[in-house]
């Protein structure tokens, strides 16, 4: 009796999952057909990606490369994908897929704002190349020479040999000083004299010895300026050229500073010491304390150049590469991850 009432009860079912069976079987042409449109997709992406004319489009740019060969192969994938759902009737689902993988997108440029961030600003500096290799620059405060430029951070050599990454998003912001991208390089520093002395001689003496040292360009010539009357003397400014390319800048402007010194005390010149007067309000009265005379009194003798002046007058102010090891082992490091080019046009 049990069976007689279940067979009835299970015709339905049985009947609805044949259907569906075949169903199934009439969409599995279907069904191959659209695996082998992704899979021929995917197999003319990757060999389109892999052809030169798309290398070329940034031949001078490994990763400009790279996204481009990328770019191409998704761009085919995914139309592929859109022909094999065109193939299958179900192209109502590429809305629902766009819309989720956009609602995603907005979720992961959160989640990830800073790398995604960092990646953009290396995209568009390695476009502008804003800077060189071994460039002398100083980045929102950070000084040193430019080693590389990879898709994450730029990375800089400081002038005491030490490794500093910063991010490429605050390098694409920050305000960048850039001392080798104009050979010609002005120092200055500043001098007193005494009150009395003559400050047209002690310009013209401080001129000529800067204009005798090793380094100093002759164009633009040297110059100095009174730049203000202090208490005990007047400040006199000094200004020279250097060119960056062949001699060093801090070793030029040390060795103008004492040529300038040095042919002042030859002259005559007093450079004295700032003078205070101090007055101790406990004792009783106060005495009187003489101010010394601001000037070189007449009888005192000009020093004379010492042993020490003249073993110094031999200073080499060229170019020392001192960091050059190091950067090239950086650079060897760093490989093809970099993506400055030194014959690349600049910003």
């Amino acid at each position: 009796m049990a069976a007689d009432t279940s067979a009835p009860e299970l015709a339905p079912s049985l009947e609805r999952l044949a259907t569906e069976m075949q169903a199934w079987l009439a969409y599995l042409p279907l069904l191959a057909v659209a695996l082998v449109v992704v899979l021929l997709a995917w197999l003319l992406g990757g060999w389109l990606s892999r052809r030169d004319l798309v290398g070329r489009v940034a031949r001078r740019n490994p990763f400009m490369q790279d996204l481009a060969r990328t770019t191409v192969r998704w761009v085919v994938l995914v139309a592929g994908l859109l022909v094999a759902l065109e193939i299958l009737n179900a192209t109502a689902l590429v809305g629902a897929v766009l819309g989720t993988a956009g609602v995603l997108g907005v979720a992961l440029g959160f989640a990830f704002k800073d790398i995604l961030e960092n990646y953009l600003a290396g995209l568009l500096m390695s476009l502008r190349q804003p800077f060189a290799p071994r460039d002398h620059v100083v980045i929102d405060g950070n000084e040193g020479v430019i080693v590389a430029l990879t898709s994450r951070a730029t990375i800089l050599m400081t002038l005491d040999g030490n490794h500093l990454r910063l991010p490429n998003a605050l390098v694409f912001r920050g305000v960048t000083l850039n001392y080798t991208r104009n050979p010609s390089r002005r120092f200055q520093f500043d001098v007193g004299v005494g009150v009395n002395e003559d400050l047209v001689r002690a310009q013209s003496l401080g001129r000529d010895a800067m204009a005798g040292v090793d380094g100093v360009m002759a164009d633009p010539p040297t110059r100095a300026q009174v730049m203000a009357l202090d208490d005990s003397s007047v400040k006199v400014r000094y200004f020279g050229w250097v060119d960056q390319r062949s001699h060093d800048y801090g070793l030029v402007m040390s060795e103008a500073i004492r040529s300038v010194k040095l042919a002042l005390e030859r002259g005559g010149i007093d450079m004295p010491e700032p003078i205070y007067r101090v007055q101790l309000s406990e004792r009783p009265a106060a005495v009187p304390v003489p101010a010394p005379s601001p000037g070189r009194p007449s009888s005192e003798p000009v020093p004379s150049p010492t042993a020490t002046d003249a073993a110094q007058a031999a200073v080499d102010t060229r170019l020392r590469p001192e960091l050059d090891p190091q950067i090239d082992q950086e650079q060897r490091e760093t490989g093809r991850e970099d993506l400055l080019d030194s014959n690349a046009p600049r910003e």
